[in-house]
């Protein structure tokens, strides 16, 4: 029963900010006050990897995350925290000291994130003007004044050659980036990662849109009569809602038998 409870309440967390809510007429006011200034405003991360919470609170889930050098657009500001809304159409609340703002122009949000044209980190350590280096995950973007010092990026010309948008080219990307990665609630890279982030990293590197969660990912897409490699499966639980199940790769390594 706990169990069942908390995974309950997990999945609402997960959904929070990407759902309607109901607010009371009393808060009107200060919700137009809020979002007064937000609704042009864009931002981009840049730390390596930016946490999307549920709620305004540090103390909250992390229900995705915001890569450097993505942008987002601003959907409401509470204080020091904003609520954000990523390239991929998902929604969380990030403090402000993780990001900054995007000067005008901003690009449409639909060429931005894995569909930007600048250099995509496969893995690698850039250097800025000062000299300082970090490490940049799976997905994160070479911003302007930052130079490649080591692993590996591409632009997404090259990217589109390189991953291409098949079955077994996914199914390979997935079992080379992600093989031995932790979980983590809400991770989207190598560094940390849940089902559902791993599924959709995979696809979008290969110029392939796949929702972000998996009861999203569990409603789209077409019925399948059985399993074979590079697809994704999802199944509807007791309920018959969309269900968000283990995630699984099926691949074949050389030597295995199929």
């Amino acid at each position: 029963m706990a169990k069942n409870l908390r995974e309950k309440d997990l999945m609402m967390c997960r959904s929070c900010g990407n759902e309607e809510r109901a607010s009371a007429p009393n808060d009107a006011r200060s919700d137009e006050s809020r979002l007064a200034g937000a609704l042009s405003e864009s931002v981009t991360a840049i730390a390596a990897i930016a946490p999307m919470l549920c709620d305004p609170d540090v103390r909250t889930t992390q229900v995705s995350q915001l890569l450097h050098g993505h942008i987002a657009q601003v959907v409401e500001r509470n204080g020091l925290w904003l609520h954000i809304k990523g390239a991929d159409g998902y929604s969380g609340w990030v403090h402000q000291g993780y990001v900054v703002t995007m000067p005008e122009p901003v690009p449409p949000l639909s060429q931005t994130g894995w569909n930007d044209s600048r250099p995509l980190s496969l893995g690698c350590t850039v250097r800025d003007e000062h000299g300082a280096t970090r490490k940049l995950p799976l997905g994160a973007l070479i911003t302007e004044g930052q130079e490649r010092v080591a692993g590996l990026a591409m632009a997404l010309e090259e990217r589109r050659h390189s991953f291409p948008p098949l079955a077994d080219s996914i199914t390979a990307s997935a079992m080379t980036f992600f093989e031995g990665t932790s979980y983590e609630w809400g991770g989207v890279t190598p560094w940390g990662c849940d089902c559902s982030g791993l599924v959709s990293s995979s696809f979008h590197l290969h110029g392939v849109r796949v929702p972000r969660d998996a009861w999203m990912q569990a409603s789209t897409g077409a019925p399948v009569g059985s399993m074979s490699e590079g697809r994704h499966l999802a199944w509807r639980n007791q309920s018959g809602a969309p269900g968000a199940g283990e995630g699984r790769i099926r691949g074949r390594r050389p030597g295995w038998p199929r």
